[in-house]
Formats: C-alpha cells, structure tokens, sequence
C-alpha cells in the first residue's frame, strides 16, 4: 500500500480506503463486515470512512466495533453529519446545535474519543457558512475533530468557505469527498482547481461507479445474481443513476453507458489489469485525489481493490481509456 498527503496537510492516507455507504450495518452481515474490515487493515488500508446517517448510525457502530482492536493512531477514521437523524427541525443541516450534537453522538457510536477527518456531508444553503465553520473549528479546538472537510459541495461554494475560514483565523478545510470515477468526471472542471488553489484534496466515493466499472454488467441483461444492482438494500442509487457531484446530474447506467464499459475490457487485458484495478488507478492519476473510497461485502473484494495502489498507468492506455469512453 502508497499512502498520499491529503492536499497539502501532514495527515496520510491510504491510496484505497474502504467505506460503509450501503454495506456496513445494512446489507454485509456484521461478522462480513468486520473481516472486511480487518482484511483492509492487514494489507495496509489506513483510511475509514463512514457516516452518521449510513443506516441511522449502525453502520458507524459496525466500524468502530471493528476497529477498536487496533492501536488508534495506526488508522485515519472520518465520518459525517449533515443528513436527517431524527424528526426534529434541528436533527439535520449544518447549524451549531447540530453539527457539535451529532458530532458527539458519532463519536459515542464509534467508541472513540476523536475522529480524524469530520466532513459536512452536503452544503447547507440555510445556514451561514460562518457558523458551520465556527462550529467546526470549536470542535477541532476541543480535540474531538483533528481535521475537517465537505463532501459534494460545488467549487464556488469551497471557495467561499476557504476565503471565510482564512479571513477569520479558523482551522481550514482539508479535504472533499466528491463521487469521482471515468463515468462521473464533474470535479475535474469544477472543485480539483478549487481545491488544487487552496491546497485541499479529494477522497473520492464511488471510483468504481457503484461496481459498474467492474465490467461485471453486460447491455441487454439482467444484473448478475449476488450484484449491488440485483439487491434491493443497495440498488436505490444503482437505478436512479450515477451522479456527476459536479452538475448534480443523473447519468443513467444504461446499455450505452455499459457498452462504453466493456469497450475497457481489452485495454485492462493488454495492461495486465483487472477491471477496477485498471478504474481505481484512473483516478489516483491525479495527484489532487488522495484516496479512492471503495465498499466490500467480501474479503476477497478488498484483496483485487487494494492491489490498485502504486499501478501507474501510461499514457497510452490513458489515451486508449479517453477514446473507449468518447
């Protein structure tokens, strides 16, 4: 395993993570989860990312359950707040009251005295910027947060961000966890120049667009049994479609998209790669993007995923890829 420097901050992190988006406490058994998990961390995966509102909270308990046999400094653990946790007016948002509540409570949940990286899971356009920006660095003054960063938040609203926490003396943003894959490619016009000004990186979630880029879904047929798209509990996302962070746009996974994808196929074979390591190592090209953030149900998803780390692709199969997905 490589590990990169988020931005321009000390903090490293794993080239691939592994997150719990619609998997931990959700569709993978807890035990599955765990070995997941743990096989992760044998083959050097430090970063962890999760989520208060990943099935209410129990995907959070999955993870810091399994984490907590390990010495706490030997691994990266980031969650998030911004979506519903409760029925009340105040159990949702970025405002003061919630971000430093809920903080708490992921916190409880995890087992942990602190996460390393705190993200602003979506923009909040009613609440000031100001004051979830204050909030945050009262909780990276605490010690319960050593870091912060958002999540599929536009450019112009990271830069208005990153020029208010400047102005006011605050602790920075370090990071965006935007959906970045070669079928959702917004970012790269719009947050990594952004992000590449201020010194902020990507952790990127969906690198593999939800398993499409595995090659695995053919045009015409059914998903394969035992597929994210053929479960109920994971293919909400799979059948609305692939969001490009940047436009907010839906891209449907539809037989042109799926035969773009098996037009990849052959360029992964005469690299010597599998699928999603050939995917994976498309978007660690960038030196902006950190970390890739994968999901397992399986060990044996971890083993192929993590293998990406280090590949570096020529620039003739990066031509090939351009040309494959035109």
């Amino acid at each position: 395993m490589q590990y990169r420097q988020i931005g321009k901050y000390g903090i490293k992190v794993s080239e691939v993570g592994l997150g719990s988006w619609l998997t931990y406490g959700n569709a993978t058994e807890n035990e599955t989860a765990a070995a997941c998990i743990d096989r992760a961390y044998e083959l050097g995966v430090n970063f962890f990312d999760t989520a208060d509102a990943y099935n209410n909270g129990e995907a959070e308990k999955v993870v810091g359950k399994a984490l907590a046999k390990y010495e706490r400094s030997s691994y990266v653990l980031a969650t998030k707040a911004y979506w519903p946790m409760g029925p009340g007016p105040n159990d949702r948002g970025l405002s003061r009251k919630h971000l430093i509540e809920e903080c708490n409570k992921s916190l409880k949940r995890l087992g942990v005295d602190y996460v390393d990286l705190y993200q602003c899971h979506r923009f909040d356009p009613s609440t000031p910027i100001e004051e979830t920006l204050m909030a945050l660095d009262d909780l990276c003054r605490q010690g319960k947060i050593l870091y912060y960063g958002v999540s599929e938040w536009t450019g112009a609203q990271i830069a208005a961000a990153v020029e208010i926490a400047s102005a006011r003396g605050l602790h920075p943003i370090i990071s965006n966890q935007p959906q970045y894959s070669m079928l959702a490619r917004g970012i790269e016009k719009d947050q990594i120049p952004v992000c590449e000004r201020a010194g902020i990186g990507q952790v990127c979630f969906s690198p593999l667009a939800q398993g499409v880029l595995t090659g695995k879904y053919m045009p015409g047929q059914a998903p394969p049994e035992g597929s994210r798209a053929a479960d109920p509990r994971q293919n909400q996302f799979f059948k609305s479609g692939i969001m490009d962070a940047n436009v907010h746009d839906q891209v449907k996974a539809d037989d042109a998209m799926l035969e773009r994808v098996q037009r990849l196929i052959p360029i992964a074979k005469d690299a010597g790669l599998a699928m999603p390591q050939l995917a994976l190592a498309w978007c660690l090209r960038l030196r902006n993007v950190a970390s890739v953030i994968i999901g397992a149900s399986r060990p044996d998803q971890v083993n192929a995923n993590v293998s990406a780390s280090g590949i570096k692709l020529p620039p003739d199969v990066l031509e090939r890829i351009e040309t494959a997905l035109a």
